[in-house]
């Protein structure tokens, strides 16, 4: 994963693609697992960002690195980088 090690300063995220019936969009999933402050528990938090796939290659299931970017339409900020290794 080299392209987005030298844009340093952009967030990169890891999820999953839930939907790709948008052209040249993606849906990602990205989970993460934090403490809950009062019953120190993990729990997993969800949030679904809208990533710019140019090529139409990802579809629904796969793993997918995302990167940070400057806004590509109204709720589209994320480009697909690649595909995450396992």
């Amino acid at each position: 994963m080299t392209a987005p090690e030298q844009n340093s300063g952009r967030r990169v995220l890891t999820g999953l693609v839930t939907s790709d019936k948008m052209n040249k969009t993606v849906v990602v999933e990205v989970t993460r697992r934090v403490k809950h402050p009062k019953y120190r528990k993990y729990i997993n938090r969800r949030k679904s960002f809208k990533a710019h796939d140019e090529e139409n290659v990802f579809k629904a299931g796969d793993r997918v690195v995302i990167q940070e970017s400057r806004p590509l339409s109204r709720s589209k900020r994320w480009i697909v980088v690649g595909k995450a290794e396992a």
